[in-house]
C-alpha cells in the first residue's frame, strides 16, 4: 500500500463530502442489514415464503461490499493512498 510521505491537506468541505459519503455508507448497510433481519423475520412467520427471501437474503452481502469498496475507493483517493 503507497501511503502518502507528506501530510494530506484537505478542506473543510473535502472534509464535510466524506463526511456526507460515510454518512451514507453507515445509512444504505443499516438498509441492507434491516432488510436481511426482515426477511428472516418473513421466513420465521411464513416458511413458505422461504424460496423467496433466500434470494433476497443472499444479494444483500454482495450490495453492503459494495458499499464499503466505493467508500474505500474514494476515501482512498481523497488521502492519495495508492495500491502498488
Amino acid at each position: 500500500m503507497g501511503l502518502p510521505c507528506q501530510t494530506v491537506p484537505l478542506s473543510p468541505e473535502q472534509v464535510a463530502q466524506l463526511h456526507r459519503k460515510l454518512s451514507d455508507l453507515r445509512h444504505n448497510v443499516n438498509n441492507h442489514l434491516a432488510l436481511m433481519v426482515a426477511a428472516l423475520e418473513l421466513i420465521r412467520r411464513k416458511p413458505e415464503m422461504v424460496d423467496r427471501m433466500v434470494s433476497n437474503l443472499t444479494e444483500q452481502p454482495q450490495k453492503i461490499l459494495e458499499e464499503i469498496k466505493k467508500f474505500s475507493e474514494e476515501l482512498e483517493r481523497a488521502l492519495k493512498i495508492t495500491h502498488d
